[in-house]
C-alpha cells in the first residue's frame, strides 16, 4: 500500500519548512504546486503541477497519494469552494488521509470571519469519507514584528486583549510529527499556539528590547481601523478579514495556550522573546 505523503505549499513559508523536513526524515512525496518552476528541489521529492480550483487537475495530481498536507488556501473571495473542490478531488482520488491547517478558534460564529471558513472547511473534511487531522494555528508570531508601522505603532482594535502567537517552525515541526505517523492523529485536532498570551503592549515592549527602537501600541477603534487600513486597495471581505483579526483578541478567542507542539514534537513552542533573539 502506498505510503506517498502530498505536500501542498512547499513554496510557501510553512510549506516549504514541512516538505524540507519530511525529505530530511527520508519520505517519499510530492510536492503539489502551481508552478513547478518555484518548486524547491529535495531528495526522494518529485513534483507534479496542482490546482485547488480545478478539479481535473486536482484528481490527477493526488492519484497515488496516500496522505495529504493540505495548506488552506491564500486568502481569496472563493477559498471556500476552491478547498471543497480539492477535498473532493482527494477522496476521488482515492487519497487516505488529510491534515490540513485550519485556524484557532475555528467556528460559524468566530469573530475573526476567516476562521468561519476554516471551520467550513473542517466540516466539508469531516464529510468526505478520508480521515483527518486539523491542525488549528494561532496567528504567526513571525508576523508580529511586521505589524509595526514606519512611526513604531502597533495599531488595531485588539484593546487589551491577549494573543498566543506561535512561529511557523514550530507548527512545521508539529505538522511533520503528524505526518510521520499520520494513523496515531486520525480524527484528532490540535490547537497550536506559543508558549504566552501576550497583549500588544507586551508585544510592543518585547519588540522595542529586542530591537533598540521605541515601539507602542495604540489601541484603535474598529472605525479608525477601517478608516486606516482604506490605504491599501481591498475588496469589503478583505478589509472584514484584517480588522476581525483584532477584534478576535479583543474579544479574548485568541488568548488560548495549549500544550499541544510540546506533546507533538518533545519541545516547549518558541516564545515572542526568543524568536526575536534568534533573528539577531
Amino acid at each position: 500500500m502506498s505510503s506517498l505523503v502530498g505536500t501542498t505549499g512547499s513554496t510557501g513559508a510553512l510549506g516549504r519548512l514541512v516538505a524540507r523536513a519530511l525529505s530530511e526524515h527520508g519520505t517519499e512525496q510530492r510536492l503539489l504546486v502551481r508552478d513547478p518552476s518555484r518548486a524547491p528541489a529535495l531528495p526522494g521529492a518529485t513534483v507534479m503541477t496542482t490546482s485547488y480550483a480545478d478539479p481535473t487537475v486536482a484528481r490527477d495530481s493526488l492519484t497515488g497519494v496516500a496522505t495529504l498536507f493540505m495548506v488552506s488556501g491564500a486568502e481569496a473571495e472563493d477559498r471556500l469552494e476552491q478547498h471543497r473542490t480539492f477535498i473532493d478531488a482527494a477522496a476521488a482520488a482515492g487519497v487516505r488521509h488529510v491534515v490540513y491547517t485550519s485556524f484557532l478558534g475555528a467556528a460559524p460564529d468566530a469573530t475573526f470571519t476567516l476562521a468561519r471558513d476554516h471551520w467550513a472547511t473542517e466540516e466539508h473534511l469531516r464529510a468526505s469519507g478520508m480521515a483527518f487531522t486539523f491542525l488549528r494555528d494561532a496567528f504567526y508570531l513571525d508576523f508580529l514584528p511586521d505589524l509595526v508601522g514606519n512611526d513604531g505603532v502597533i495599531r488595531g482594535p485588539a484593546g487589551d486583549g491577549r494573543v498566543a502567537a506561535v512561529t511557523r517552525a514550530d507548527i512545521a515541526r508539529s505538522a511533520v510529527a503528524v505526518l510521520l505517523d499520520p494513523a496515531a492523529h486520525a480524527g484528532a485536532t490540535y490547537d497550536l499556539t506559543g508558549p504566552e498570551a501576550l497583549s500588544f503592549d507586551e508585544v510592543a515592549a518585547r519588540l522595542s528590547a529586542a530591537t533598540g527602537r521605541d515601539v507602542s501600541y495604540h489601541a484603535e477603534t474598529v472605525e479608525e481601523a477601517y478608516a486606516s487600513r482604506l490605504r491599501w486597495p481591498a475588496p469589503p471581505w478583505q478589509y472584514d478579514a484584517w480588522v476581525s483579526t483584532y477584534t478576535a483578541i479583543a474579544r479574548g478567542e485568541m488568548a488560548v495556550v495549549s500544550d499541544h507542539v510540546a506533546r507533538l514534537t518533545g519541545r516547549e513552542p518558541t516564545g515572542l522573546a526568543s524568536y526575536l533573539a534568534g533573528r539577531k
